[in-house]
């Protein structure tokens, strides 16, 4: 495989420190690295900047640019606004749930737990409006590989139709087996209120309020459980 792993994933902020400060007490990131220049690397366009680089465990890199000299920042107002989002991973469902009480009572709106059948997830913003989720896995060897065996079909399918294939309809339909902790507290009742069951926060999203029947499993598959889940 030509890419070894994710170097770093660098986003925008609004201010250098106070962005550093929020990763350090909020997500207990350590503050590696710092670069300052007045001038574009890469383009050579006069554009000063701090980057600022934080690690985020396990060799994994986030860093951030402050812009003094450019437009405010803004999302991309095309898009909803629970699309675009990092997916951090923590290590069990108790960290996940100790840290959305230590983020609420800092002051800070989380959503969730949502129940994805394989993983679970809270989700919140940083302060420069960088939505973030926190993922613990849940999920089974057994449901990693049915979604392998189906992956390519949903998504031929998908190209096809752009509508979701029901090849992983298991995700959501109570089907999973009662042996599995999610298929009657979790999925089942997310079903039973009228909801889909997708990747990111579809069951909190008002498109998937209004049309959670029309939403299929959105995950097709993967040979082993991965580092990062997609949204």
């Amino acid at each position: 495989m030509l890419v070894q792993k994710i170097h770093h994933v660098a986003y925008r902020c609004k201010d250098a420190k106070e962005t550093v400060d929020w990763y350090v007490k909020h997500l207990d990131m350590k503050f590696v690295l710092a670069i300052a220049e007045n001038e574009v690397p890469s383009t050579k366009a006069p554009d000063p900047y701090m980057h600022v680089f934080l690690d985020a465990g396990d060799g994994n890199v986030l860093a951030f640019f402050e812009l003094p000299s450019q437009p405010p920042m803004d999302r991309d107002r095309n898009t909803p606004a629970w699309v675009q989002h990092l997916a951090l991973k923590v290590d069990s469902m108790d960290t996940l749930l100790a840290t959305k009480a230590r983020l609420e009572a800092a002051g800070i709106e989380v959503v969730g737990p949502t129940d994805h059948t394989i993983f679970k997830s809270i989700y919140f913003f940083d302060p420069n409006g960088h939505r973030l989720e926190l993922a613990a896995d849940v999920g089974t060897p057994e449901m990693y590989a049915k979604l392998d065996e189906v992956k390519w079909a949903m998504l031929q399918e998908w190209s096809e139709t752009r509508r979701a294939p029901h090849h992983a309809a298991w995700m959501h339909d109570g089907s999973i087996g009662a042996g599995h902790p999610t298929a009657q507290a979790g999925v089942m009742g997310f079903v039973q209120q009228g909801h889909g069951v997708l990747l990111g926060d579809c069951l909190t999203a008002p498109c998937c309020r209004r049309a959670s029947t029309r939403h299929g499993a959105g995950l097709g598959g993967f040979r082993s459980r991965p580092a990062a889940w997609p949204p």
